[in-house]
């Protein structure tokens, strides 16, 4: 087995494993990821505005590379913008070395190119502190939009994208297979597992921002703890209709099995739309014909609503029950 040292990789593996894997080439980078370069330099358009977002993954598995630059560029979108320069933070356990940092920028790379963005810089190490990788990503990206909670006003609608708990049964359906199965099948967890190739929601974000007066990413917490941070961040509360709040029957199933709450179900990929109301069918009409699926499961009030403020996480729990299987902190 290979050992390999600790700290900052030298100059010549990062030109071999680092700087072959930058994304998207794109014109306003001026100065890229280079030996002695302190900081990228980006040409910025005049007349908009720097949207920033930054997120890690911990305790990082196959994918991993993937989901940091979706789930970046996720909150980069729900402000309207285009996710374009991307930098990222490697911290890598010394045992695994270059060829598990090569993977994860490969997974960057591919995750960057599907989506137009550019690998500006970052910072790649080996180290013993940790047994697992620790991923850091900062997306940046120009927006013409300026989307405020504070906007939001009583007798808007809330619609939702796609369905429920959707990130948190993928991530099921790929560290337990066998608690998940038993509710399944695997016929049935194959195609939980497919769903991580959902979690973007760059394509709803776009196809509404000009007529949307906020949009959010529920991540952790899910849709229920997403909703709950609306609540609080526009001081108004909700009133959902949870009939027709959308899950698959997938999820149905699992949650009649094992017993959880799926609006409270770690929900990347969903998006949560503000809109006024006379924007509601148009709203709808724009995402069907894009074949995205949503409905509008609310309305925003004055009052408490009926919706509580909670943003309690149900994967967690879920991943620790006996019956063997690994944890994937995403």
């Amino acid at each position: 087995m290979n050992q390999y040292p600790e700290g900052k990789l030298p100059p010549g593996q990062l030109e071999g494993s680092i700087f072959r894997y930058c994304g998207a080439l794109r014109p306003e980078v001026l100065i890229g990821p280079g030996i002695g370069e302190d900081a990228a330099l980006i040409r910025w358009p005049d007349g908009q505005y720097v949207a920033v977002a930054s997120d890690p993954i911990v305790g990082a598995s196959e994918g991993a590379g993937k989901f940091l630059v979706h789930i970046n560029a996720n909150d980069i979108a729900c402000k309207g913008g285009d996710p374009s320069f991307f930098i990222v933070t490697l911290l890598v356990p010394s045992k695994d070395g270059v060829p598990m940092v090569e993977s994860l920028m490969k997974e960057i790379h591919e995750a960057c190119l599907s989506i137009g963005a550019a690998v500006v810089g970052g910072h790649t190490e080996l180290t013993a502190r940790y047994d697992r990788p620790v991923l850091v990503g900062t997306m940046m990206g120009p927006t013409r939009y300026v989307h405020r909670a504070t906007d939001i006003r009583p007798g808007d609608r809330l619609i939702l994208t796609k369905h429920v708990g959707l990130e948190g049964m993928a991530i099921l359906a790929s560290d337990r297979p066998d608690l998940l199965g038993e509710a399944l099948g695997k016929d049935g967890v194959d195609e939980a597992r497919q769903w991580l190739n959902s979690i973007s929601v760059l394509q709803e974000a776009k196809t509404l921002r000009d007529i949307a007066r906020f949009l959010h990413d529920p991540t952790e917490g899910g849709v229920g703890g997403g909703i709950s941070e609306i609540m609080r961040l526009s001081g108004l509360g909700v009133e959902l209709e949870y009939g027709k709040i959308p899950l698959s029957p997938l999820t149905v199933r699992a949650q009649k099995h094992l017993g959880f709450d799926p609006l409270h179900l770690i929900s990347s990929g969903v998006l949560l739309a503000v809109v006024a109301p006379e924007h509601e069918e148009e709203a709808l009409s724009r995402l069907a014909r894009k074949g995205i699926r949503a409905a509008s499961v609310g309305r925003m009030t004055d009052g408490k609503g009926n919706c509580p403020e909670d943003v309690k996480e149900e994967l967690w729990g879920l991943l620790a029950r006996s019956g063997g299987g690994s944890r994937n902190d995403i």
